[in-house]
């Protein structure tokens, strides 16, 4: 496990996750969460992990599989009304997973 990644990729996450939160936040009436949150949430989170792994230069498609099963989780600190800490909680599995699968190179690059 690289500890470097794991902690570029949940700050990274993390930073993400946080800009289009307030950008969305400033755009959107409250209602329109409330609607559309089960699909703007997950849709923001998988953007993020793709903007993620285009920073730290992580295979693409792993690193989005990765968010996908590390936000899994955080359906239950949706659930039980701690919907921040879910995202705190995913961003750590993360980066453990984007720790463990690490960087790939690219022959020829």
């Amino acid at each position: 496990m690289d500890r470097t990644i794991f902690i570029k990729s949940v700050i990274v996450q993390l930073l993400a996750v946080a800009a289009i939160s307030l950008v969305l936040a400033a755009l959107l009436p409250k209602s329109f969460f409330e609607s559309w949150g089960w699909f703007s949430g997950p849709s923001a989170w998988l953007l993020c992990a793709a903007f993620t792994a285009s920073v730290l230069k992580l295979d693409p498609a792993r690193t989005v599989f990765g968010a996908v099963l590390a936000g899994l989780p955080s359906i239950v600190f949706v659930l039980v009304g701690v919907h921040w800490l879910g995202a705190l909680f995913a961003a750590m599995l993360f980066g453990l997973w984007c720790a463990r699968t690490g960087r790939t190179t690219v022959a020829g690059a």
